[in-house]
């Protein structure tokens, strides 16, 4: 009769346990998976423009190590909900100079390339054409030749510190003879 009572009173106690620790177990799991969510959306945020970004149709101009530069075009496609900036560009395997150019009307009222301030920004849902005697990824001190028909790697690094690579074949190009800034 003694073990029967005490059994009726530590059922309760026992179950009441039993709730408490899972509790504190739900809760635990809960906070993990907030955590886990947390670094998702962390991970999913890091890199968000270059996702965004598509880049069509590049090519770059042939040219002679001994010209010493050239430059790329393409359209860069933003299919994404958010703008997206490019800060900079390389192409590692042909030069250690790569810039983002403009080409602008200068002091003398005369149209001049030039480094563009800022880069290229890339509306939502919008495109960005990169053209010759326009905006273009500028290419300086060419390690070798670019002959029509080889391929040039290139990467754009955009506001947020994500990069893409893609890949343009290099092509014959006769115009695009721009004056520079008096900086190149």
């Amino acid at each position: 009769m003694i073990i029967d009572t005490a059994r009726h009173l530590l059922a309760p106690v026992t179950v009441g346990a039993t709730l408490l620790l899972g509790a504190c177990a739900s809760s635990e799991t809960a906070e993990e998976d907030t955590t886990a969510q947390a670094e998702t959306s962390t991970d999913l945020a890091e890199g968000a423009q270059a996702a965004l970004l598509t880049v069509t149709d590049p090519w770059v101009k042939a040219a002679g190590a001994d010209e010493g530069m050239t430059a790329a075009f393409g359209v860069l496609i933003n299919e994404g909900e958010a703008q997206a900036d490019i800060v900079a560009a390389y192409a590692e395997e042909i030069s250690d100079v790569v810039e983002l150019h403009e080409v602008a009307s200068g002091d003398d009222g005369n149209m001049v390339m030039r480094e563009k301030e800022g880069g290229f920004s890339v509306a939502a849902g919008g495109e960005h054409e990169l053209a010759p005697g326009a905006d273009h990824i500028m290419i300086m001190g060419l390690s070798e030749d670019l002959e029509p028909g080889t391929e040039v790697a290139l990467t754009l690094e955009f506001e947020d510190g994500s990069t893409q690579e893609f890949t343009a074949p290099v092509k014959d190009f006769e115009g695009a003879n721009e004056n520079y800034h008096e900086d190149h």
